[in-house]
């Protein structure tokens, strides 16, 4: 580099951007990037260019023990953001997702809610002093300040057990005496687990000390102890006036790993180490270890021994992979488990494991289980206890996780002040002293004409929900969902039942002539204000190669396969769907991909299929869908659609899409590798639902 430097210089061709990979720990960020500027420094001196930086954009950094993994993965943008160059994360695993960020349509990882926490930072960086400078796999953080918003915002982590934060040098001038402080996780779901976001652990007032100091302790009383796999976010703003704030959406959790729990049966491995700071070409494996046995024809069982602290109903989340391509996985699928309570017949659940790119690549499977106070014990078995089912297919298993949620956690509270603001849109935290709802957070977010507030949902299926905006005194605001007009915000009109589709949705609140004051958003899960029709694969009109697949995992025991094919190709599937009245629709369709070419790299090669979905013969919209690893394997995805009143038909087809060229296609350019699918996704059913409506 510093040959290259010294050359570039003298032929007058130094280049635009200064550009390397950085592929061995987070800290050699910090040490590559001070070397190179040293190089620089004492090669423009005396020319020129002396004193000229040039913008470093490292074009591959992290592993793939880190990628995915907000603990590790905030060790690297900490050391990005202090040595204030660009970078782009690696390359490593399928394309698609973001460079392992997104999963399935539409949702995200942990590593994906990490950089939106790091995307909603404002204002200017300011300095963070961790416990061990320059230490790989410690605790590492980044810190910012913005006066206008009156907010300072904290992410770190990398580090196991109690934490000690100092917000040292508080201004007073912004903050007063007081400062309003939420305190959440961004925990690991696997690299390819769906996440829900910043888990909240703590919403309250803090004082600031007569030195400056506001401290937040981990591990002592409220706060829990910090995991080395999460990061943690910390929001403060001026305590304000107002006077509600949240609980923590989970009481208690717990984790529980597959190598600790007792076994019986033939066939059981411990598998590992997986993925360490030793070894980062391997993938995070929570405690480095997993086990194997639950496969076709084993009689294997894993005895998670657990201890509970009250009664309740607790969420059950079991970290598990197959590989998609293995021969005991392609008939089925997702490999079917058995999970009972105690050894009872009585309750015990048939689960479907995840499937996964590769070996050890980890997503979870979610269900909930009844337990009384105490000890107990969950078995996964690959035999039902009546010895009628079993398991078919092979899963490897991380561990097992259980949280018992809080009677409040059903409704998500989205605080005016934290949404991201455009247009001159800004917190307030002098507030009104009479209001038509009580405030809660710190304060809310001011929007004037034209201005907007918009706040990141997150939702776990495609579904209704009702939103309530509460605005503080008058308002006049356009609410739109994912880039549709659902509602005209007004004193009275402020609540409305909406289509969510399943993840990440975008709500934003755009001002109209009259300024409103938001409090905040209330997202609620509800059901039957928005009437929805199923249509089975059965239901279709299917034309050409078009046929139902008898496939064990869809919802009437059939998928529509073979929609698509060449150019010009008639393979259709239409379904007739009645609408009660003219308007915008959430079409969800559940649907699998499992087309994949061999892999020319050591990047797996799943293809994302698209269809072009028409109504009533009109213009089609294209809609792309991710692989879902198996034919078995099914995903919803949400697609607005216009229908009118009465009957309606949605046709999907499908054709392989050409070259630039506009004509050649990609089978005639690289025969043998498959770079563009030419079909549709199979379908298993639709649902149709109105995409919004007013409650009143």
């Amino acid at each position: 580099m510093k040959g290259f430097l010294t050359h570039a210089l003298a032929a007058g061709t130094l280049p635009d951007v200064i550009t390397w990979h950085e592929l061995s720990h987070p800290e050699a960020v910090r040490q590559s990037v001070a070397t190179y500027r040293a190089w620089e420094k004492d090669l423009f001196k005396g020319t020129d260019r002396e004193g000229t930086r040039l913008p470093v954009n490292i074009n591959e950094y992290a592993f793939n023990y880190h990628t995915s993994v907000p603990g590790q993965m905030i060790q690297w943008v900490s050391a990005i953001e202090e040595s204030k160059v660009d970078a782009d994360i690696a390359y490593w695993n399928i394309d698609g997702n973001l460079s392992d960020s997104a999963v399935q349509s539409n949702r995200g990882n942990g590593q994906w809610w990490l950089l939106h926490s790091y995307a909603s930072m404002s204002g200017h960086t300011v300095t963070v002093a961790p416990p061990f400078p320059g230490q790989n796999y410690t605790m590492q953080g980044v810190a910012t300040l913005d006066e206008k918003k009156k907010q300072s915002r904290l992410l770190f982590g990398g580090s196991t057990g109690k934490g000690h934060i100092t917000f040292d040098n508080v201004p007073r001038k912004i903050f007063g005496d007081s400062v309003h402080a939420w305190v959440s996780e961004i925990d690991w779901s696997g690299q390819i687990g769906d996440n829900s976001g910043p888990k909240l652990l703590t919403e309250t007032d803090l004082k600031v000390g007569a030195d400056g100091k506001v401290v937040v302790d981990f591990g002592d009383g409220a706060l829990p102890r910090l995991k080395e796999s999460s990061a943690y976010e910390i929001v403060l703003s001026p305590a304000g006036k107002a006077q509600g704030t949240r609980s923590a959406p989970v009481r208690w959790q717990g984790s529980y790993e597959a190598e600790d729990a007792a076994h019986t049966g033939s066939g059981y491995s411990k598998n590992g180490p997986e993925g360490s700071t030793g070894d980062v070409s391997k993938f995070y494996t929570s405690g480095g270890y997993d086990v194997g046995g639950l496969r076709t024809g084993s009689d294997v069982t894993l005895d998670f021994a657990v201890d509970v602290p009250e009664d309740g109903t607790y969420d059950l989340s079991v970290f598990a992979n197959s590989l998609n391509t293995f021969d005991e996985v392609k008939d089925q699928g997702p490999t079917n488990v058995f999970l009972r309570v105690d050894g009872q017949a009585a309750g015990e659940q048939e689960l479907y494991l995840p499937l996964g790119y590769k070996w050890v690549v980890w997503d979870h499977t979610d269900t909930t289980v009844h337990l009384t106070k105490g000890r107990h014990t969950l078995t996964l078995a690959a035999k039902s206890l009546d010895g009628k089912r079993a398991t078919k297919g092979d899963a490897i298993v991380d561990r097992l996780t259980l949280s018992l949620p809080d009677a409040s956690a059903a409704p998500q509270v989205y605080e005016g002040e934290l949404a991201w603001t455009s247009g001159g849109a800004h917190p307030v935290y002098d507030l009104p002293k009479h209001t038509p709802v009580p405030a809660t957070g710190s304060g809310a977010v001011r929007v004037a004409k034209h201005q907007t507030a918009t706040f990141w949902v997150y939702s776990p299926a495609d579904r209704e929900a009702t939103l309530d905006v509460d605005t503080l005194g008058a308002a006049d605001a356009r609410l739109s969902v994912n880039g549709h007009d659902v509602l005209h915000v007004t004193r009275s009109r402020h609540k409305v039942a909406v289509s969510l589709s399943g993840g990440v949705n975008k709500v934003t609140v755009t001002g109209g002539p009259d300024t409103t004051l938001v409090d905040r958003l209330t997202v609620t899960p509800t059901d039957g204000t928005l009437r929805t029709r199923t249509y089975e694969a059965q239901d279709a009109e299917l034309a050409g190669t078009a046929t139902l697949t008898p496939l064990p995992l869809a919802t009437d025991g059939t998928a529509i396969t073979g929609i698509g094919g060449d150019p010009g190709n008639g393979n259709t599937a239409t379904f007739p769907v009645a609408a009660d009245e003219a308007g915008l629709y959430a079409l969800r369709i559940r649907y699998s991909n499992p087309e994949q070419s061999q892999a020319t790299h050591y990047n797996p090669d799943p293809l994302a299929r698209h269809a072009d979905i028409s109504v009533n013969g009109g213009e089609t919209q294209r809609v792309g869908f991710p692989n879902s690893f198996h034919q078995d394997n099914f995903w919803e995805l949400t697609v607005p659609v216009q229908l009118r009143k009465g009957q309606n038909t949605i046709a999907f087809r499908s054709e392989e899409l050409p070259n630039f060229d506009g004509t050649t296609y990609a089978s005639d350019t690289f025969p043998g590798v498959l770079l563009r699918s030419r079909y549709a996704p199979l379908i298993d059913r639709i649902a149709v639902a109105p995409y919004a409506r007013v409650v009143r």
